[in-house]
């Protein structure tokens, strides 16, 4: 009897750990681009799962009829090998698992992942582009993550981006009370940042978005102002702290921007922090007298100083990815040997 094949399934991606944003930004997924993006990857799996966020771009392909990095590198149009990691058969499996449990993440445990497997899972069966293994291995890491989250107290205490943002704005502007801060975006980051912002005692917020209707709707759900984006340069001068959480594919702002804005203000100090991916804040504006500008790398420390607490759980947190991988091996091992066991008599019956 022949034996089962391989798992044929392998994961190519860059991350936080081993690109920095400059490198990331080139690999990010922009609006509009997922379709072609799939399309390409397509020519080279069966099956394919893209899963791109602020800090990582992964491709899943299942039925690989050539490379992986050529893949992912033809994707892009850009030589990204010396960044990129590639997993294959149950290791590949295990990373996946890792990633959705946070264990991958820049802040350990952090649970927005665990929605951006399943819209990435989502938008790969609504392609025909997830079919029996891909669904079984993407069913079973969220699984592992919703039992590491369950079982673990990984996710106990909050500690997010979003978090640490704020965290460094405090202390760089010795407090938020009674401070005005203006977010650029309306999605699930801007809204977890607008939460913190308010925790930490901002009086006022101004959300700024190319949809003047989901900066509406996100001003009201929260407690703020909306702004149409044609008018940011004319609110900028009232925020203490700029929050940049958006997809846009150019900078939506410049240093000769800022530097007006902090012309016009009694305080001549401006807190920015871009955690988009792509960034959408010019790197120049750190050169600006007064501006005080981060990205998601810099946050990166203030994130760690958070964590200890967290670090008690990982043991038992890996050891459910492991046996939760295991199980997916096994199933896989036994679904082929059954296909080569019919094959077989099925040539047998035709002698």
């Amino acid at each position: 009897m022949p034996r089962p094949a391989p798992l044929d399934f392998a994961v190519v991606g860059l991350n936080h750990q081993t690109a920095p944003v400059e490198v990331r930004e080139r690999a990010a997924v922009r609006a509009g681009e997922e379709d072609a993006l799939l399309a390409h990857l397509s020519r080279h799996a069966a099956e394919v799962m893209l899963l791109a966020t602020c800090n990582r771009t992964e491709v899943y392909l299942a039925g690989l009829y050539s490379d992986a990095v050529a893949a992912f590198e033809g994707a892009w149009g850009h030589a990204l090998d010396e960044h990129l990691y590639v997993y294959r058969g149950e290791e590949a499996v295990r990373h996946l698992y890792r990633v959705t449990a946070g264990l991958d993440s820049m802040v350990l445990g952090e649970t927005q992942i665990q929605g951006q497997v399943k819209r990435a899972w989502q938008a790969a069966r609504e392609r025909g582009l997830s079919g029996t293994l891909l669904n079984k291995i993407a069913q079973g890491a969220l699984a592992a993550g919703k039992r590491v989250r369950t079982e673990t107290g990984l996710s106990d205490k909050v500690v997010s981006v979003s978090s640490a943002a704020v965290e460094l704005a405090q202390a760089a502007l010795g407090g938020l009370e009674g401070r005005t801060a203006l977010i650029l975006g309306a999605g699930e980051t801007a809204e977890l940042t607008l939460t913190h912002l308010r925790a930490a005692g901002i009086r006022d917020v101004i959300v700024v978005n190319r949809t003047a209707e989901r900066a509406r709707q996100l001003a009201e759900k929260l407690g703020g102002r909306a702004c149409p984006q044609e008018a940011l340069h004319a609110a900028l001068p009232e925020a203490d702290v700029v929050i940049a959480s958006s997809a846009a594919p150019h900078y939506v702002l410049r240093p000769e921007g800022v530097a007006a804005a902090l012309a016009a203000r009694p305080e001549r100090e401006m807190f920015l922090i871009d955690i988009s991916v792509p960034r959408i804040l010019d790197p120049e504006i750190e050169g600006v007298a007064g501006a005080h500008l981060l990205n998601l790398d810099d946050l990166s420390a203030a994130v760690q100083r958070n964590l200890q607490s967290r670090r008690a759980s990982l043991p038992r947190a890996e050891a459910i990815v492991r046996e939760l991988s295991s199980d997916l091996s096994r199933w896989y091992l036994t679904r082929e040997t059954q296909l080569a066991r019919g094959s077989t008599r099925l040539a047998l019956a035709s002698d």
